[in-house]
């Protein structure tokens, strides 16, 4: 005969079950908020920042040939000699130029690789959603059954115990003599 089992408190189940539900209800939330920002960063990536980069490039180019070609009147012009405040604007618009046109190609190419260095931590982050929304949900049901189980099976009897007698009721004297007939209602 296999040996017992000691139950000594279902209420540990119950309990790391709604520790677990409470995880999941707090986990699932920020999961979802983290795999939103990622498709957040792609639009502003492939949008918002290349717009704006692209528009900057223009706009100092622009900047820098009105420089160069205040710079190059002055060296036509035979009433004066350039200053140098007109060389130095010229290389200042040069360096804001070469920026924009740097922070563009960045933009460019974080656009380009996003997905294959993104890509894997978002299989990661779906993994662990399935997991959430799936498996944890399962366990925590299966948590509810067990312990279910566990109580029905600590409120039986071993097996060869003797039955617990039952309080006496008012036909306990003629159940010893064996007499059947069902007792009288007072009502």
């Amino acid at each position: 005969m296999p040996a017992q089992a000691k139950v000594k408190s279902v209420d540990a189940l119950d309990t790391f079950r709604a520790v677990l539900l409470n995880y999941v209800a707090k986990a699932r939330p920020t999961l979802e908020e983290v795999t939103g920002d990622v498709t957040r960063l792609r639009i502003w990536l492939e949008s918002t920042q290349r717009t704006f980069w692209e528009n900057e490039a223009k706009k100092r180019r622009r900047a820098w040939e009105e420089a160069q070609q205040a710079l190059f009147s002055a060296k036509l012009s035979n009433l004066r000699r350039e200053s140098a405040a007109e060389v130095a604007a010229v290389h200042r618009a040069r360096r804001a130029m070469e920026e924009a046109d740097e922070k563009l190609r960045r933009v460019k190419r974080w656009a380009r690789e996003y997905d294959s260095r993104v890509q894997p931590l978002v299989k990661q982050m779906e993994k662990l959603h399935t997991l959430l929304a799936n498996d944890l949900i399962q366990a925590a049901a299966y948590l509810a059954e067990s312990a279910q189980t566990l109580s029905d099976y600590a409120d039986r009897r071993p097996i060869g115990a003797p039955a617990q007698s039952a309080p006496p009721t008012e036909n306990a004297g003629s159940a010893a003599t064996g007499d059947l007939t069902p007792a009288k209602n007072p009502a």
